[in-house]
């Protein structure tokens, strides 16, 4: 008799939805894989009085003890979002010996050293391709397949709503304002978008990332973030004229001599650069290693289907662990203890826009300012003036070379107490050209 593996399902909405979707559909593909029936057995809802189409062929319960305590579920794939009571419930499943499968950043990101424990005291799986970049895989390649290498970066396009309007922006000239409310009429970018406008979704899953990829723990606290929300028209051509392109990036880097960096910014990425043709609702993720070189992972970050694809995926290899009566098969390598580097002592080119006083002598005053920081200048625009309550403004745009964070800080503190300086109207840092 052929063996089934029974699946307790917590929650049904947009990624729920694709899972059974997936497993319905690619059900025999799916069964030879594994060489064992996989099997929806019971869903949790909130209410289940609700009409759910999709759920008409399962056991619907909104108790979770009828999951957690069912001796015949072998895995629970948790699809709920947010924190609490997400958490408690996985830790709960684990504990009662069964294997689990999310898709939850924010848990992962905040508690994963518990979640990891929890899975090796009770000798199951705890898999979450699915918490960073959607349908792409990179969680698995991280754990095994690039295992051979020292990975000293990690850079990725992670959050497909910035990137939609940075792209509509690029492409159309549109403001800020504009391309936020597009992206909400469209679906991509919730009524309270400051998630991931702010970059805290990106820097939920660079945590993720810098922590499987360098081998340490590396906490959401540990994240430096900004957002999007100050990327102007203006900012966007300079990009365009200068040879870049504006992305938001998480960034994780780990060198001997710095330590652990990991950050969440937009940037001037040079047109030449793999994750610069990442336009619209698509992620991708680069990986430098000594071994491998250059990599990239390219695909559809966010949907139903996508994301239900690397949830699939989890639930067959932990379905082939049981048929095979193995667990654990990768555990967490994060138990590496590394320095983490400062914000201030990171490194970087930047762009500087400001706005002066258009009169003689206004460019010497700005470039010995930038001196006095430490702060070597590799090019200086001055550029388009402005007319503001009838006194007449220049704008200058300036490119640094690589320089501590702290001097640049320095840089705009000794700018802002210029008198021939009105405005710093942006501070973008500027990736390097690959090489």
């Amino acid at each position: 008799m052929q063996k089934v593996v029974n699946i307790g399902l917590l929650g049904s909405g947009t990624v729920g939805s694709g899972v059974i979707k997936v497993l319905e559909m690619n059900q025999r593909q799916i069964t030879e894989r594994v060489g064992a029936q996989i099997k929806l057995k019971t869903v949790l809802v909130r209410d289940t009085s609700k009409q759910r189409p999709q759920l008409a062929n399962y056991q619907v319960t909104a108790d979770i003890n009828d999951i957690i305590n069912d001796p015949e579920i072998d895995v629970v794939v948790e699809l709920m979002g947010g924190l609490h009571p997400a958490r408690e419930y996985m830790l709960q499943a684990m504990e009662a010996g069964k294997n689990v499968v999310t898709a939850n950043k924010d848990v992962v990101a905040q508690f994963g050293k518990d979640m990891f424990a929890m899975a090796e005291k009770h000798d199951v799986d705890f898999l979450f391709e699915a918490s960073v970049g959607g349908g792409i895989p990179i969680i698995t390649p991280l754990k095994q397949s690039l295992t051979a290498n020292r990975i000293t970066e990690i850079m990725g396009i992670v959050n497909g709503t910035t990137n939609y309007m940075l792209t509509k922006m690029t492409e159309g000239g549109s403001t800020y304002d504009d391309v936020l409310k597009e992206a909400q009429e469209k679906g991509y970018a919730e009524a309270n978008p400051s998630a991931d406008v702010d970059g805290l979704d990106a820097a939920r899953k660079a945590a993720i990332l810098a922590s499987l990829a360098f081998n340490t723990r590396v906490e959401l606290k540990d994240v430096s973030v900004e957002g999007i929300t100050k990327i102007t028209p203006d900012d966007i051509d300079y990009a365009k004229n200068l040879g870049y392109v504006v992305k938001l990036l998480a960034v994780g880097k780990d060198s001997a001599e710095n330590g652990v960096d990991v950050r969440v910014h937009p940037v001037f990425l040079p047109k030449s650069h793999p994750l610069a043709s990442v336009n619209g609702v698509f992620n991708a993720i680069y990986v430098r290693g000594n071994a491998i070189g250059e990599a990239m992972f390219y695909g559809q970050g966010a949907g139903s289907l996508p994301t239900a694809s690397a949830v699939v995926s989890d639930i067959i290899d932990t379905a082939r662990d049981i048929c095979n009566d193995t667990f654990g098969r990768v555990r967490c390598t994060c138990y590496e203890h590394k320095v983490l580097c400062p914000l201030e002592a990171t490194e970087s080119s930047y762009y500087v826009r400001l706005l002066v006083n258009d009169k003689p002598g206004v460019l010497g005053y700005v470039a010995t300012a930038f001196g006095d920081a430490g702060v070597s200048l590799k090019s200086v625009i001055q550029t388009k003036r402005n007319f503001i309550d009838n006194t007449e403004y220049a704008e200058i745009v300036a490119i640094t070379h690589v320089v501590k964070h702290a001097c640049i800080e320095k840089a705009i503190e000794v700018l802002n107490n210029l008198a021939v300086v009105d405005k710093i109207r942006n501070v973008i840092r500027v990736e390097k050209e690959r090489g």
